[in-house]
């Protein structure tokens, strides 16, 4: 079995400030886990994926995210918020074991 927990309902930040998103997994496998980001009156877009390799994710806008095993994390940063960031943020995992499918949550920024 495994979820996601994304701790911050809401988090609200300044243009420029810097944006932390929080996500911690659960998995009892290899986890693929994945962000997305869903604008206002917008479908769901692929922000980023980590499933193997290298631990820091580079994706769209600035954003990126970083696996830690230990920690059982995959927080999604970004050095300096932009008002057109204004969305919400979804967290997702997925196992390695087929037909399983990862549980989403959402954040929302707001600039």
């Amino acid at each position: 079995a495994q979820s996601v927990t994304q701790l911050d309902s809401q988090v609200s930040v300044s243009e420029g400030a810097p944006v932390l998103l929080r996500c911690n997994y659960s998995s009892s496998f290899s986890p693929s886990l994945f962000w997305y980001v869903q604008y206002p009156n917008q479908g769901l877009q692929f922000l980023l994926k980590y499933i193997s390799g290298t631990t820091l994710v580079k994706g769209i806008n600035g954003f990126e995210a970083e696996f830690k095993k230990s920690e059982t994390s995959f927080h999604l940063t970004k050095a300096s918020a932009h008002v057109s960031d204004a969305a919400e943020y979804f967290c997702a995992v997925n196992d390695t074991v087929p037909e399983t499918a990862g549980q989403l949550n959402t954040n929302l920024l707001r600039c």
